[in-house]
This record gives structure tokens, C-alpha cells and sequence, in this order.
């Protein structure tokens, strides 16, 4: 009788812990998107000027740096599981490439469309939605090869592809657009009308989501609890191990860090990392810092913040939709009332108006996701509601 009922607590918490940290890196995501509404007078780089980023806004991009690793590496670990609830690797292979495709369709339908208001578009930026997207259906061929062949090709990528940021290839060569895609951030001009910004190379995102499969075993029924805990710490604190162990050798894939005389712009430098490419450095970092943050949201049981953070990370591609369109009609909004304040922009003064309409904005959208993750996990004979 005590391991009948223990059960079902047990799988919920090894999924809402999932969820759970699926919903932290949305809230930072939301932050990070009201600072590229709102602050963009105060734009940073890729990796980040220390002596012109003030702290602050160090910090909030910073914290957003975890959101597009993190949600990779759980669409690959999420793949897995719906794998382990139906028929298996031909059922996961189908979702993929469907969900993938549409991903990618929504990418450069209704996210793009939040993003400039533009019909028809004159660019297409081709983000985080599409490299997961074009990730999903890279993950449907991968799935058919052994565990241990994905765990090999994932870390290979992550850890290699550094190795090619010297290779570049022109306008008008043959290898020009598929470069630009996989690797190497540019432009690609469709027509003179169009241009495509690839503003994520989606090959070192294919490593990640290759891992998040490989992943997915320590997250089966048949694993006790106490197990994956500790190899989830072991993985998560080797990646951050390797972090440093690299980051002090002030070499590979990445730009260097610099001792500047105060401790804060030391710091900075030391985790001021490249994006655009994800660098190796980039991803031990926050993957390592993910999968701790994974362990201890499963420790922490059925919290009533755990469930708070859970419910934004039930409904991950409702609430990526919504807070995009809400965003986007308050700021056409205030600059009807306010006017362009900071030159070509309305923006706020400071970081802090950042901070605190990201968490009003948290408060108000949490109602109508969690309706939505409700009518999900209720209506399962919707087939479409499954890809939000």
C-alpha cells in the first residue's frame, strides 16, 4: 500500500520539476524580453562590453543567458518521455518532425510578426523558436542511433564546434546560406524586399537537444529518485568544473576575460560569454547550473512555488505567444501616450522599471496560462494542443 501511493508523487515530482525549471527560465525570459522592449536605448552585445554595461544590466542578460539552453536541453529530455508513454522511437520521430516543422512555421509566421509588426515582412529573424524547431527535426533522424552514439555526436558538437567559428563563406558561394544557418550568425538576402537574419545557428543546438535525449533515462520510472538526484549533481558540477577549468585557461571558443581593478568587473568578464554561437563555454556554464537547478527542484517536493513555477513551465509555447503580443501592444501603447523619449526608442531610465514590469507582467499573465495549461492537460483528445 505505501509504495502504491508513493508512486504517483514520485512521477509528479520528477515531472514538475521539469516544468518547474521550464518556468524560472521562462520568468527570465520574460525579463529579458521587456529589456529588449523597453531598454533598447541601452542595448548590449554579444559577449557584453564590460566598461560600458553597467552591472545591473549585466546581470539581467546574464540571467537570460540560461533560458535557450535550458529549453533545448528539456525538449530533448521531454522527447524522451513522450517516447517512454507511447509506442516508442517511431512515435517520437513523428512528433518531432511535426512539432519541429510547425515550430519553425510559427517562427516565421506569428513570432516574427510580434516582433516587427510588419506584413508583409521585410526581414524574417530566425531565433530561439526556430533553432528549437529545426533542433526537434534533427532529433527525429538522431532518435533511431543507439543512446550512447547520441551521447557521443551531442558532446562532440557542444564541445567541438569552436573549432569551426574560423570558417567563413561568402555571398554567392554554394556553402554561404547552409553555413549561415548552421554556424556562422549573418544575413541572407531572399529577394530586395527580404532578408533572413539567422540570428541563431542551430548547429551547436542540435548537441544540446541530442544531450537532453541522452538524458532522458535518468529521468524513467524505473529510476528511484535518490539516484538521479546525484548524478544529476555529478553531471551539473562537472560542466561547471569544466567552466572554470577553461575559463582560466582564457582560450578556447571564447573571448578572453581581463582582471580589471574592481572585483564586480573582474567578475563580469569572467562570465561574459558568447551567445551567437552558443560557445562550449556558454553551454557548460549554463547546462551545468540548469541541471543543478533540475536536481533541486525535485528535492524541493511539492512547494507551493515549485507549482507556481510549474504551471508557466506547463504551457511554455501559449505563454512564448502571449507575452510576445502583450509586449508588443505596450509599447506601441506607451509610445502613443509618452512619446519617443530616449531618442528612436521609448524606454525607461533605469534597469529597476525593467525588473518591476517583468514581475507585473509574471502576475497578470499567470491566470490565463494556467487556464490554458488546465484546458491542455484536460482536453488531451485535442491533438493540437499538444504542440503548445
Amino acid at each position: 500500500m505505501t509504495s502504491a501511493s508513493a508512486t504517483p508523487t514520485l512521477v509528479t515530482q520528477r515531472l514538475q520539476s521539469i516544468d518547474a525549471l521550464r518556468g524560472l527560465v521562462i520568468l527570465f525570459m520574460l525579463l529579458d524580453h521587456v529589456r529588449e522592449t523597453f531598454f533598447l536605448h541601452r542595448q548590449v552585445t554579444d559577449p557584453m562590453t564590460i566598461d560600458a554595461t553597467d552591472p545591473s544590466l549585466f546581470l539581467s542578460r546574464t540571467l537570460a543567458h540560461l533560458c535557450a539552453p535550458v529549453f533545448v536541453l528539456l525538449t530533448g529530455l521531454s522527447a524522451y518521455l513522450y517516447g517512454e508513454k507511447n509506442q516508442g522511437r517511431s512515435d517520437v520521430s513523428a512528433f518531432l518532425f511535426k512539432r519541429g516543422m510547425f515550430l519553425v512555421l510559427l517562427e516565421f509566421t506569428l513570432v516574427n510578426f510580434a516582433w516587427t509588426f510588419q506584413l508583409p515582412p521585410s526581414v524574417i529573424y530566425m531565433q530561439v523558436i526556430w533553432a528549437i524547431g529545426v533542433s526537434m527535426i534533427a532529433l527525429a533522424a538522431l532518435v533511431w542511433l543507439p543512446r550512447a552514439w547520441l551521447l557521443v555526436i551531442g558532446v562532440a558538437i557542444v564541445a567541438g564546434h569552436n573549432l569551426l567559428d574560423g570558417l567563413h563563406f561568402a555571398p554567392g558561394s554554394a556553402l554561404h546560406v547552409p553555413w549561415a544557418i548552421l554556424h556562422d550568425r549573418g544575413w541572407l538576402e531572399v529577394s530586395d524586399s527580404l532578408r533572413l537574419r539567422t540570428s541563431y545557428p542551430v548547429l551547436p543546438w542540435i548537441g544540446v537537444i541530442a544531450l537532453g535525449y541522452a538524458l532522458g533515462p535518468l529521468f524513467a520510472r524505473t529510476i528511484a529518485p535518490g539516484e538521479r538526484q546525484q548524478r544529476l549533481l555529478l553531471v551539473g558540477a562537472c560542466a561547471l568544473l569544466g567552466f572554470v577549468a577553461l575559463r582560466l585557461l582564457n582560450g578556447y571558443g571564447e573571448a578572453p576575460w581581463s582582471s580589471y581593478p574592481g572585483v564586480t568587473q573582474t567578475a563580469m568578464s569572467f562570465f561574459n560569454i558568447t551567445k551567437y554561437p552558443p560557445s562550449l563555454l556558454f553551454l557548460t556554464l549554463t547546462l551545468g547550473i540548469g541541471l543543478l537547478l533540475l536536481r533541486g527542484f525535485e528535492r524541493a517536493g511539492q512547494a507551493r512555488w515549485i507549482s507556481a513555477l510549474a504551471v508557466f513551465g506547463a504551457a511554455p509555447m501559449f505563454f512564448y505567444l502571449l507575452h510576445l503580443y502583450v509586449l508588443k501592444l505596450l509599447y506601441l501603447a506607451s509610445v502613443a501616450l509618452f512619446g519617443l523619449n530616449q531618442g528612436d526608442y521609448f524606454g525607461f531610465d533605469g534597469i529597476g522599471a525593467v525588473w518591476l514590469v517583468a514581475a507585473l507582467l509574471s502576475v497578470s499573465l499567470y491566470l490565463p496560462v494556467r487556464g490554458f495549461a488546465r484546458l491542455k492537460a484536460r482536453r488531451r483528445d485535442i491533438t493540437w494542443l499538444k504542440y503548445f
